[in-house]
């Protein structure tokens, strides 16, 4: 099973669009790998300091956000977005319904958590590394400075097998 974790990124804000995650204006490109250079590019934070060029996003490979992640219009270039920039998992208080669903279709985990489980995660300092127990169904989540945060989810048991699978292409081409 792949891997699930790694170096985490923070994107401190709610509603983060699939069109400030991949702009619009790359749809036309027909490969995953012409995505790659165009993650994040319209994303504007509070402070306007930030930059999807960064090594923190660069290395990233969890993202941690508030609420509604992926809201928007339904394209899959989104999620595969996340794929090819080596994001396997994102952590958010919600994510818009259809965008979900395509994460989960891609191997790619989306765990929600209490918004007070994300605030004490937005509270770390320094370099931030996520790791997860697929069977316990838990997050740790530590800081370069010693800090760590241990959070609780829940995963419906289909969601699982697609996780388990790879994604749905791989989940079907093993039941079907």
């Amino acid at each position: 099973m792949k891997q699930f974790g790694g170096p985490a990124a923070f994107l401190d804000r709610s509603d983060i669009n699939t069109d400030e995650i991949i702009p619009a204006r790359y749809l036309t490109e027909i490969s995953k790998a012409a995505l790659k250079p165009h993650l994040l590019e319209d994303l504007h934070l509070e402070g306007d300091t930030f930059d999807p060029r960064s090594e923190e996003i660069q290395n990233a490979q969890v993202l941690i956000t508030r609420s509604n992640f992926g809201c928007g219009s339904s394209r899959e270039h989104a999620v595969w977005v996340l794929e090819v920039n080596g994001i396997n998992m994102v952590i958010a208080e919600s994510f818009a319904r259809i965008f979900r669903q395509n994460m989960f279709n891609c191997g790619i985990l989306a765990i929600e958590l209490k918004k007070n489980d994300l605030d004490r995660l937005f509270k770390l300092q320094g370099k931030v590394t996520v790791s997860v127990d697929l069977d316990k169904e838990q997050l740790s989540v530590s800081s370069d400075n010693g800090a760590s945060v241990l959070c609780p989810f829940s995963l419906n048991p289909f969601d699982k097998q697609l996780i388990a699978a790879g994604g749905w292409l791989a989940y079907a081409d093993a039941k079907y």
